[in-house]
C-alpha cells in the first residue's frame, strides 16, 4: 500500500493457481473515512451500480504484480463526481440490465427490476453482509 497515494481505495484480486480469485479491499491513509462519506452521498442521491462503474472507471488505475491484480481508485475525484451528480450513460445502464437478465435466465432466476445499488468505495458498505 506504500506505493499508492493517500485517500485511495484498492480492489485487490489474488488469482489462485486453481483458477479461482480471492478479492480483498484496502484503503490508504484517509481512504476509509472518505470512502464511507462518498457511499453515504451516493446512496442518498440514488446513484446505482451503473453510476459506480462509470465513475470508478474514470479514476481507476490498473496494475499487476504476478498473480495479484490491483485496481486503485482515487477517492477525491470520485467524491467530486458524486457531489456533481455525474451519472453513467444510458447505453451502459442498458448493457448492465442485459447482462443481469442473461445471468438470471441462465440460472433460472428472475432479476429484480432496475439496476443494483451503488456497490461502494468505503469499508462500511463494501463489508456489509447482504
Amino acid at each position: 500500500m506504500d506505493g499508492f497515494e493517500p485517500e485511495t481505495f484498492l480492489w485487490i484480486n489474488f488469482h489462485r493457481p486453481d483458477g479461482g480469485v480471492r478479492v480483498w479491499y484496502a484503503w490508504t491513509d484517509g481512504g476509509t473515512v472518505l470512502g464511507d462519506r462518498i457511499d453515504g452521498l451516493a446512496l442518498a442521491t440514488g446513484l446505482d451500480f451503473a453510476d459506480w462503474l462509470h465513475i470508478g472507471d474514470r479514476y481507476c488505475e490498473h496494475s499487476t504484480r504476478g498473480r495479484i491484480a490491483i485496481q486503485a481508485y482515487a477517492l477525491r475525484p470520485i467524491l467530486a463526481d458524486v457531489q456533481n451528480g455525474v451519472r453513467g450513460p444510458e447505453d451502459r445502464r442498458d448493457g448492465l440490465r442485459r447482462v443481469i437478465a442473461c445471468a438470471a435466465a441462465k440460472t433460472g432466476q428472475t432479476p429484480r427490476p432496475g439496476v443494483p445499488r451503488w456497490l461502494g468505495v468505503g469499508p462500511t458498505l463494501l463489508n456489509r453482509k447482504h
